[in-house]
């Protein structure tokens, strides 16, 4: 039976660069960081809250097929892949701390039916969504404004 999810991966860049965001920008830890061959490089990052939970940071590489990696690497430089979803107890004061260390904020923090959220981008170009949760029902969907 599955216990719980291990590992998500993000696609990014360059690992040595998306590793130094994640750590001294985001306030991730390190966890492993293993080259096999000379091709592949296994390094994933914790939260210090979360830290069963490993990101994967990988790069477009085989055994996918060229062509999705030309995709994947236009969608990179483009700025629209998908990223990950972040809690955050405020997010008003996390988007300020951020902005301050250079993160570029594609959404500043606005309400939702679910909280407050702000979308921004790692330096790979990856979406993130910052939340501050709260509890919610699905008719404060029906009030809600998403335009």
């Amino acid at each position: 039976m599955i216990t719980n999810i291990s590992l998500v991966s993000l696609w990014v860049t360059d690992i040595d660069e998306s590793l130094a965001f994640y750590t001294d920008v985001m306030g991730f830890e390190p966890r492993d960081d293993i080259s096999l061959g000379d091709d592949f490089r296994w390094c994933t990052v914790v939260h210090p809250a979360q830290p069963e939970l490993h990101v994967h940071l990988t790069t477009p590489s085989r055994p996918l097929s060229d062509d999705l990696i030309a995709a994947m690497q236009r969608a990179q430089a483009e700025g629209g892949m998908p990223g990950i979803g972040l809690n955050v107890d405020d997010c008003h004061k996390t988007y300020e701390e951020l902005t301050a260390k250079g993160v570029e904020f594609i959404q500043p923090p606005e309400d939702r039916p679910y909280g407050i959220e702000a979308l921004m981008r790692d330096n790979s170009g990856n979406w993130l969504v910052l939340v501050q949760p709260r509890e919610f029902t699905p008719e404060d969907f029906d009030r809600a404004d998403f335009g």
